[in-house]
């Protein structure tokens, strides 16, 4: 006589389907907010640790105000507010639509860059923007344009 399955297990793929709609809805309401709200302007959004400490840029900072304006269609002035980040969201983009392109065709998608030698690439180029962003020639560089 099989045993019967318990209901919390019956319930699970129920449950991360919920629990995907509930993060899809999140980040429509967090994109709302972003697209209504600037960041540049309003003291809602959180500050930068590193820059209120070291007064420097972290290789993240300028990213809320970059995806405020890229929301409403400036995509000149998200690039000057962090070229890198602009340039990774089609990266982010791919990972975040792999899982659910294979849950849409029902295929095995295969990873994306799996070697860890992509982490640390990854890692260099963060690191080095959050370098050549913080020298003093960007400052009169910035300013000449």
């Amino acid at each position: 006589m099989a045993r019967p399955v318990p209901p919390i297990v019956r319930n699970v793929r129920g449950g991360r389907r919920l629990l995907v709609w509930c993060g899809f809805a999140a980040a429509l309401a967090g994109g709302a907010i972003l697209f209504w709200v600037d960041p540049a302007t309003n003291g809602f959004y959180p500050r930068c640790y590193f820059h209120m400490i070291t007064g420097w840029d972290c290789p993240g900072c300028g990213g809320l105000r970059a995806t405020h304006q890229l929301l409403h269609g400036h995509w000149r002035e998200a690039f000057a507010l962090n070229p890198l980040f602009i340039i990774a969201l089609p990266v982010i983009g791919c990972f975040l639509a792999r899982p659910l392109l294979a849950r849409v065709t029902g295929r095995k998608i295969p990873p994306i860059l799996n070697n860890t030698i992509w982490v640390w690439i990854a890692a260099v180029i963060v690191v080095g923007f959050g370098i050549l962003r913080n020298l003093p020639w960007r400052a009169w560089l910035v300013s000449a344009g």
